[in-house]
């Protein structure tokens, strides 16, 4: 049963790269594991669902209390796969890191070093993270865009002259890279070579790869579990196409487990919400790729006024609170007629960058609690007329001030919702 993490002294190491291969050699290998990643992150999980063939979920060690994250790691087999460097968190304190998961699920963390620019120097690097912090325990080394033979030998001789396991590595590819855009990789659904990619990256791993000594990292299961978060109607329309993708599996899987009908309709094909619809949410993507389809899909337009006029509760995250707005303007500076189902305008033609995890206190009665959440996009307000949905603080409790708005029973903000407290 293996349970162990993939980190990296920091993002662009290829942490991404060697956990798909390893999920899919897994795969392979008819080993089951519970594929995850650490932090708020949309993306990596739809490419872990590939590679793996199973959900990823998040596990999120500051919004996230310690017994849901031991709900959603499970009792089996774990590969997770963590966010930025290994001892990043969120805040001035570093909170939620990486390690901070580590921690929490009491498994081994091998750290993926991108060796193109190091030799020697290696060893004083991967000792430095060895040592940093006595509770995470670091099992071993990946390396990564390795040079040449000669460049392993090295790598190798001062690894083990520090007595650091090197578990496998993938040599310097062009092949091996994958296509960003400004919020992170494109999203899996997008990438029509993706399985031949997981494969080609599979296949260049497997002959380095210690298989044996991975198979023997393991961790305890948190004894401490709780029920998933419950769902706010019996029968929820989810908006679910290229520009609506973001959405956490373990939301979606609490509300399957209490019950609840879960009906996906994609406003880009201009498919309408389903009138039986109890509760209609919009979650974030990339509208703003997409606005000219959307303020032309007139049946998807037409079935929101309805709910609304129906008073059908409406929620909308980020992308979603953006298109229940009246317009929104994109990169070339044209604007787009959207829901108008909110007082807001929103623009891409001039980028800000919003980021962070959010604590948030409900301002109306469509949320009842404190929540933990996390916001992370580049739009600016234009305008936002209206009572708000939350008071905001960041992760240092910094007053953010109003967040998001609600009219009648239609509500949103640009913070995606993680847990609550």
């Amino acid at each position: 049963m293996s349970r162990f993490m993939i980190a990296a002294p920091s993002s662009g190491a290829g942490k991404t790269t060697v956990t798909l291969a390893l999920m899919r050699l897994l795969q392979r290998a008819k080993i089951e594991f519970q594929p995850a990643k650490s932090g708020p992150d949309y993306i990596d999980p739809g490419f872990h669902s590939v590679a793996a063939g199973t959900p990823s979920v998040n596990l999120d060690a500051w919004a996230m209390p310690a017994d849901l994250i031991g709900t959603l790691a499970g009792s089996g087999g774990l590969v997770v796969e963590a966010a930025m460097g290994l001892f990043d968190g969120a805040g001035k304190a570093g909170r939620g890191s990486a390690a901070d998961l580590a921690k929490i699920l009491d498994i081994p963390v091998i750290l993926v070093v991108d060796a193109a620019k190091t030799a020697h120097s290696i060893a004083a690097l991967v000792t430095g993270f060895r040592d940093y912090d006595p509770q995470v325990t670091l099992a071993g080394v990946f390396l990564n865009r390795v040079g040449s033979a000669r460049h392993l030998d090295m790598l190798t001789q001062a690894l083990n002259g520090q007595n650091i396991k090197i578990f496998g590595h993938l040599m310097r590819s062009e092949a091996f890279a994958l296509p960003e855009r400004h919020l992170g990789l494109v999203q899996a659904g997008e990438i029509d070579q993706l399985e031949p990619w997981i494969d080609h990256i599979a296949t260049a791993l497997h002959p380095s790869l210690d298989f044996a000594a991975l198979r023997e990292l393991s961790g305890p299961t948190l004894a401490a579990q709780t029920t998933l978060p419950g769902p706010p109607a019996q029968h929820i329309a989810i908006a679910a196409d290229r520009a609506f993708a973001f959405r956490y599996p373990h939301q979606m899987k609490g509300w399957r487990d209490a019950g609840a009908q879960l009906s996906f309709f994609s406003p880009l094909a201009d498919e309408p919400a389903p009138k039986a619809a109890q509760y209609i949410f919009l979650p974030g993507g990339y509208p703003e790729l997409h606005a000219g389809q959307l303020a032309a899909a007139a049946q998807f337009k037409a079935s929101l006024a309805h709910h609304a006029s129906l008073g059908t509760p409406i929620y909308g995250e980020c992308g979603g609170y953006m298109v229940l707005g009246n317009g929104l303007v994109d990169a070339q500076g044209r604007r787009h007629e959207m829901l108008g189902l909110l007082p807001l305008e929103t623009s891409f033609q001039q980028r800000k960058l919003h980021l962070g995890y959010r604590q948030l206190t409900p301002l109306s009665p469509h949320f009842s609690a404190p929540l933990m959440a996390h916001e992370f996009h580049y739009a600016s307000t234009l305008k936002a007329a209206g009572p708000a949905l939350f008071a905001a603080q960041d992760a240092d409790h910094a007053d953010l001030g109003e967040m998001g708005l609600h009219i009648g029973r239609t509500c949103g903000s640009f913070a995606h919702i993680i847990a609550g407290h």
